[in-house]
């Protein structure tokens, strides 16, 4: 069984499952994921939990011995495997397939992972993970998505912000939810339950953002030039490589010049996504809204100019290079 983070306080209401599987990208989430299925095992009357840490040197004979073993007081158990590889190895693999096929009575098992690849899930120990009980994915939360986040987070402690004030707090806490998290819980010691102001959250929030190279994509296809730049800043800032930048920027040009090409030629969208290896609905909604909105001569322009930029960043040619990358987002905002 497959969920989302934010299906499983209402998948806890109504069952336990004997196993849960949480992996995905954003810690705090994850974190919640977790704590959320402790808490329902405890009153459910799962007692006594042991943690198994799955690192280098496991003697993964500890699974099979926590699950085997009973508990002096009759207790209901939580077993917590956590492997924060996300590798087993070959020893771990089989453990987890024979745990999978004879999961203990009265004992629920929590397995937190990393995300997992395509080759990490289609593996036969994280299919009988998946067949044993439920797996729940943890993805970022979307920029078009954190006010609505962080609105629901204020309402928790009874506060609530007007559109600039949560707007603020999104360009403050972007790329950094545990950040974020924390950031709220400030708002809710320092004012009272009720309606922030713009003039409060800013004298209380600090600038604690977080980008990495693949939220260009949204700012650069978007044409969102405010947000290019302050991206692009904070990837300076922590020191990101400027042709790891530059080849993210350009992959995003050649999509988009893909999509047109193809269109012209008479190809249907999702045909081209497929040949081009364009994938995620994400990225193919943006390169689809870019390739109706860019100009082709634009595009190769775009090439162009990104041949300079890699030019400026090897040594080769002159000029400044984060302001070049700068400028070659830019074309996709004018």
């Amino acid at each position: 069984m497959q969920l989302r983070a934010e299906q499983l306080e209402g998948d806890l209401a109504r069952r336990l499952h004997p196993l849960y599987v949480i992996h995905g990208d954003e810690p705090l989430l994850a974190l919640e994921a977790a704590d959320a299925v402790r808490a329902r095992s405890r009153a459910n009357g799962f007692t006594e939990r042991e943690v198994l840490l799955a690192e280098r040197s496991f003697d993964w004979s500890q699974l099979t011995m926590s699950a085997a073993g009973m508990s002096l007081f009759g207790d209901k158990k939580l077993i917590e495997l956590r492997i924060p590889s996300g590798k087993p190895g070959t020893d771990g693999a089989a453990a987890i397939q024979a745990h999978c096929r004879g999961l203990p009575p009265d004992t629920t098992t929590l397995v937190t992972l990393p995300r997992l690849d395509r080759q990490g899930q289609n593996s036969a120990w994280f299919g009988a993970l998946s067949d044993a009980g439920a797996v729940v994915n943890v993805y970022p939360i979307e920029r078009t998505k954190l006010p609505q986040w962080i609105a629901a987070r204020l309402a928790r402690q009874k506060q609530r912000a007007g559109t600039e004030a949560i707007e603020f707090l999104v360009e403050c806490v972007e790329g950094n939810l545990l950040a974020a998290h924390q950031e709220i819980q400030k708002l809710g010691l320092l004012y009272p339950e009720g309606e922030l102001t713009l003039d409060q959250v800013r004298d209380a929030v600090l600038d604690v953002a977080r980008f990495n190279v693949y939220q260009l994509t949204e700012a650069v296809l978007g044409g969102d030039a405010l947000r290019l730049a302050r991206v692009l800043d904070g990837l300076a800032g922590e020191g990101e490589p400027p042709l790891r930048v530059l080849w993210v920027m350009s992959e995003d040009i050649r999509a988009v010049f893909k999509l047109q090409r193809g269109r012209a030629a008479g190809r249907r969208d999702q045909e081209i996504f497929r040949g081009e290896r364009i994938w995620g609905d994400a990225r193919q909604r943006l390169v689809s809204q870019a390739a109706t909105r860019v100009r082709g001569e634009v595009l190769s322009n775009g090439l162009e100019h990104a041949a300079h930029v890699d030019r400026v960043a090897k040594g080769v040619a002159q000029g400044d290079t984060w302001d070049e990358l700068l400028q070659l987002g830019l074309r996709f905002a004018r």
